[in-house]
């Protein structure tokens, strides 16, 4: 039996949706609360109303002091009131003077006073004598009734914008979690498709067709459900992408919501998690009952370790924390599925070995997909989707950028793409060449050109260490060819010598990564061949070394002494004396030392025995600052055998 689907509360649901049907607007709930909600802040608005008319009274009566009569006589005698104001036997007027009020504290200037009915006085004979202007207006004005009415109700309109302000927090803590009251800004509103717009599709999807066969038994699945129920079978309810980085698991789940038309519905695992526990709980609920009213559809969730993690860490109080709470309910909305109501849950990590495993097991995410990056087909195929927008010149070859970005995944082809039609908008040219997006590689690899003007000296002690990385790179059997030599500051470093392999690597054999660790070493040992002296420009490449050697000796089993063993497996690398006994540890710090200086030994070696050609490339570096392959091959000497070569 399927949960009842509860009724929409959030306005701003923390997911955003594709191709999910236009719904009909719903009248506001609550019409007889909203009337009785009406009624007190009616009564509330008149007592502060009254309250402000008494406050204003108060303050009314001690604009003026009230003087006697006889005091008022004494002023008119000494001819001291200026003007006066009369409205019956009621008196207001001004002196000219300030005077001590007999009656109260302090002085006073304007005043009232009231004329006794049985004074047979001659006050206006007093008055005329004196000067006094009997005036038509009062002395004192007092504020009309509309104005007392205006200031009265400043308060009340103060009382219902707060009003209002506390309701809409109130309402958003109902919808979206008591987060809301915390001041916490609302999820972002669903995103729908535009119209018009296609969808995504595996036609927009490239280099990952081993991965798109095993998305399609969801794609027939979703499409034609009826033949999975005759058969008695029953899909994966869930499906777990894993892999680096930008190889594409976000676009994959659109592209089989695309492929089989049904709605999509994605968030991010984070925007679940709130301070007040049970939030993220409830945010699961509202999405899974979304996601059913309209099945057949797919809901994805991404970077799901951030609350898929394993439990029993004790990062909350008893393990029942926010986190954990949030991936219990995802848990059990998973298990709540009957299996005929055509809703696949599709999630993206690039840590599935941290997952919790009743989130892994079968029933749950019972199908793990691994994500790897392209090989030199696949980024082919990748450059050519992301270049349909971009008018490209008849010299561009996308088979020969693709040979040489091994490793780069999808999303670093699509920004290459992008920098290199940025480059050529800022030249004006109407195309993209094949320079523009060698320019583009060199940037994304090797970082920004920087403007810095260094030393003849030191431009001079940098040609060489370049032209030693390039020179064992060239002369090691079986390194990596030299692609591109520079002298150019980019990014942090001051030179770079770019080397890729022809084809894909996918395994390493132990000489192949004693020739990296040489080649890397080439900066140094120019420079102390040359100069006898070393520099602190080589820090990027002693890291290079040191994580190479330490996994020849630690991981691969690459040392007779430390064995055919994972002394150091995984992340504990970084966890660098935890992972291993004392004894151990001490062995693969002497064989990483032995391996790194047996190597620092034959790049020595070698440079000295080719000091020609290593100063051929310096000068050759310091006239043209860079050099391409071919022209670093020709200047040293040195034929460049290839793949199809028959001495290769």
């Amino acid at each position: 039996m399927t949960n009842p689907s509860p009724p929409r509360k959030a306005p701003e649901p923390p997911w955003r949706t594709e191709g999910t049907p236009d719904e009909p607007p719903k009248p506001p709930p609550g019409g007889r609360r909203m009337r009785g909600g009406w009624w007190n802040l009616i009564l509330a608005a008149l007592i502060v109303y009254l309250i402000a008319n008494l406050v204003l009274s108060f303050f009314n009566e001690g604009d003026e002091p009230t003087i006697s009569y006889t005091e008022f006589s004494k002023q008119v005698d000494e001819g001291n009131v200026s003007k006066i104001y009369a409205k019956g036997d009621a008196i207001q007027g001004q002196l000219k003077k300030a005077r001590d009020n007999p009656e109260g504290d302090g002085t006073y200037t304007k005043f009232t006073t009231e004329r006794p009915t049985f004074a047979d006085d001659q006050l206006w004979a007093d008055l005329t004598k004196n000067r006094v202007t009997v005036t038509a207006e009062p002395v004192v004005q007092h504020r009309s009734f509309l104005a007392n009415l205006l200031i009265a109700l400043a308060p009340m309109l103060i009382l219902v914008v707060l009003w209002i302000f506390i309701a809409r927090r109130m309402r958003g803590a109902l919808g979206g979690g008591a987060g809301g009251m915390l001041g916490r800004k609302a999820p972002p509103k669903p995103v729908e498709l535009e119209a018009g717009k296609p969808r995504t599709t595996f036609a927009d999807v490239a280099g990952i067709d081993e991965v798109e066969g095993e998305l399609s038994d969801v794609v027939d699945f979703l499409k034609n459900p009826d033949a999975y129920r005759r058969m008695g079978a029953k899909m994966p309810r869930g499906v777990l992408l894993t892999g680096p980085p930008g190889t594409g698991k976000t676009l994959l789940a659109r592209a089989v919501a695309g492929e089989a038309g049904v709605p999509f519905f994605s968030a991010s695992a984070s925007e679940f998690i709130e301070m007040i526990v049970g939030v993220g709980a409830s945010r699961v609920r509202e999405l899974f009952a979304e996601a059913r009213k309209v099945a057949p559809s797919i809901i994805f969730i991404d970077e799901i370790d951030t609350i898929g993690r394993a439990r029993g860490g004790g990062s909350g109080m008893g393990g029942h924390d926010e986190r954990e709470q949030t991936l219990n309910q995802i848990l059990t909305e998973m298990d709540g599925f009957s299996g005929s109501e055509g809703v696949i849950v599709i999630a993206a990590t690039n840590r599935a070995d941290i997952l919790d495993a009743a989130l892994t097991r079968p029933g749950r995410f019972d199908r793990v997909v691994s994500v790897s990056p392209p090989d030199r087909s696949g980024r082919e195929a990748i450059l050519e989707i992301h270049t349909r927008e971009i008018p490209l010149a008849p010299d561009v070859d996308l088979a020969q950028v693709a040979r040489t970005t091994p490793g780069m995944t999808g999303a670093e082809l699509a920004n290459l793409a992008n920098e290199a039609a940025l480059l050529a908008v800022k030249r004006k040219q109407e195309r993209v060449t094949q320079a523009n997006l060698s320019e583009a590689l060199e940037k994304v690899q090797l970082g920004a050109e920087r403007p810095l003007v260094m030393p003849e000296e030191e431009r001079r002690r940098t040609a060489y260490h370049e032209s030693g990385h390039a020179l064992l790179g060239m002369l090691q059997p079986g390194a990596d060819p030299v692609r591109k030599i520079t002298i150019v500051p980019r990014g942090r470093a001051l030179g770079v010598t770019l080397s890729t392999p022809d084809a894909d690597k996918y395994a390493y054999t132990e000489e192949y990564l004693r020739g990296r660790i040489i080649g890397a070493l080439g900066g140094m040992a120019a420079e102390h061949v040359v100069y006898g002296m070393i520099t602190t420009g080589s820090e990027s490449d002693l890291e290079q070394v040191t994580n190479i050697a330490r996994g020849m000796v630690a991981r691969w089993g690459m040392s007779e002494r430390v064995g055919r063993l994972s002394a150091l497996p995984g992340d504990a690398q970084q966890a660098y004396g935890l992972a291993a006994a004392p004894q151990t540890l001490d062995a693969i710090d002497g064989e990483m030392r032995r391996v790194v200086d047996s190597c620092y030994e034959e790049a020595v070696r070698k440079l000295r025995d080719h000091r020609g050609q290593l100063d051929a490339l310096a000068e050759s570096l310091l006239a043209s600052e860079t050099l391409d392959e071919a022209d670093a091959y020709r200047i040293a000497g040195i034929t460049r055998l290839t793949k199809d070569d028959p001495e290769a």
